[in-house]
């Protein structure tokens, strides 16, 4: 082939790599490796320097093409229970959904990006707020989740799938 006939068919294969329809696959869901059954354990830390040792179980269901989740999380400590709740979609990079904790009756939203491995959102409530940090690695999760306005001000979890 020519030199003046390699560029614009090396242009054409480019632009059919990013149209619409073909065939380059969608970015993967960050939620695939997720579903599941999942344990382990952490640390809750509170504002005076206690800090509690977490148990803590996690069921994720994917469904649909994988771009929505449903999480349930149950942790205890000797002082604290939580059991968290939520609904979330992925659409192109963005989180959001809701959440509802049922030992204090709260609930709010979720919005956040997911990138790689790792997801990050703010949940948002009329009652509690908190940064939320997810990482996903294979049979690995750790999840990392920073309250504000309460007197707990850190929660660090080591998940292994089940």
């Amino acid at each position: 082939m020519s030199r003046s006939k390699i560029a614009p068919a090396g242009l054409l294969l480019l632009a059919s790599l990013y149209l619409p329809g073909s065939s380059q696959a969608a970015p993967a869901s960050p939620f695939a490796g997720m579903a599941g059954s999942w344990s382990g354990g952490g640390v809750l830390s509170t504002s005076d320097g206690a800090q509690e040792r977490l148990r803590c179980r996690a069921s994720y269901d994917v469904t649909g093409s994988g771009a929505e989740l449903r999480l349930s999380l149950r942790c205890a400590s000797e002082s604290y229970n939580f059991d968290l709740a939520s609904d979330v979609q992925y659409r192109g990079g963005a989180i959001s959904g809701s959440w509802s904790e049922a030992s204090r009756n709260a609930s709010g939203t979720l919005s956040g990006r997911a990138a790689g491995d790792r997801i990050d959102v703010a949940a948002r409530g009329e009652s509690f707020s908190a940064n939320l940090s997810l990482t996903t690695r294979g049979g690995q999760q750790t999840v990392s989740i920073r309250p504000q306005g309460t007197n707990i001000t850190d929660v660090s979890l080591a998940l292994n799938r089940r």
